[in-house]
């Protein structure tokens, strides 16, 4: 496990989506996908029983993580049919040059209206997505 700062707490009635699990066919593979080419920081790499290994990544300065795991059933689902995952960012140019640079391929980014986004793919197929929302920027 890394340094990290402890979560906070979790306030009454709120309902905080933290880890979202993607199906992949190799998990060193993935890891290193995430890590080197999306700048993912590395939280958890274990193996806390025979056949089972869990690495949990996540995304810089999100408070929502993924996990990457093998031997675990009921997270079984077919490799890369996870979706439309969304990574929001302040500037899409600046992002989208920044994960290539790093070797990722990324799509063109297209205006939908006002908000704009640029697509790509981890090895396994699982879809994201760049977005940014001009009125988000701080």
């Amino acid at each position: 496990m890394t340094d990290t700062p402890p979560a906070p707490p979790v306030p009454p009635g709120t309902f905080l989506l933290e880890l979202v699990p993607v199906p992949v066919s190799d998990v060193d593979r993935a890891k290193e996908f995430y890590i080197d080419r999306l700048g993912f920081r590395l939280d958890v790499d274990v193996t806390p029983a025979g056949g089972v290994r869990i690495v949990q990544l996540t995304p810089p300065g999100s408070a929502c993580s993924i996990m990457l795991s093998t031997g675990l059933a009921t997270l079984d689902m077919p490799v890369g049919t996870l979706r439309g995952l969304h990574l929001v960012v302040a500037d899409i140019e600046a992002a989208r040059a920044e994960l290539i640079a790093r070797g990722a391929e990324v799509g063109p980014v297209e205006d939908m209206g006002g908000v704009f986004y640029a697509a790509f793919s981890d090895p396994d197929g699982n879809t994201w997505t760049l977005q940014h929302m001009p009125w988000r920027v701080g």
